[in-house]
């Protein structure tokens, strides 16, 4: 593969574990379906809860079902694709969650991550567009999610 086509592949993929998680905390939580492929694959295998969502119709529910009133910020680091031909990668990538239910708009104190872990993914070219085929959660480090502090009363 040329190494310019291989770096663009590389950056497209990248794209997409960034896209994720700013639809999640910052856009409309539904729409993480579309970087998906049509059968793509979400899930959080054991040790964790067996959550598995399959197809645009499964994932579009499931996040979609997210409450309007939590509020989260997922910070993405060490992203590493690696192709393993020209419509296909894979990508390990580390993600911080910071969490809370029910928000009502305010600024919160800071708090401590509520999930430290990491996505395992696979990605496949589909018409030119390199999508999500299959993503795992592994999750080391985690925690409930906390409450928001209720604003005191006038």
């Amino acid at each position: 593969m040329d190494p310019l086509e291989r770096l663009l592949s590389e950056r497209a993929c990248e794209r997409l574990v960034l896209d994720f998680v700013h639809r999640l905390d910052l856009g409309e939580p539904a729409s993480v379906a579309g970087l998906f492929t049509e059968d793509g694959v979400w899930e959080w295998p054991p040790p964790g809860d067996g959550r598995r969502s399959v197809g645009r119709a499964e994932l579009r529910a499931y996040f979609g079902a997210r409450p309007p009133d939590k509020l989260s910020r997922r910070v993405m680091s060490n992203i590493r694709v690696t192709l393993t031909s020209p419509d296909t990668a894979e990508a390990t990538s580390y993600f911080t969650t910071y969490r809370v239910e029910g928000w009502t708009g305010d600024m919160l104190p800071a708090g401590p991550p509520v999930q430290v872990g990491h996505y395992e993914d696979e990605f496949r070219r589909v018409n030119g567009q390199w999508l999500l085929a299959h993503r795992r959660l592994h999750l080391p480090f985690g925690g409930p999610t906390p409450q928001a502090p209720t604003s005191p009363g006038p």
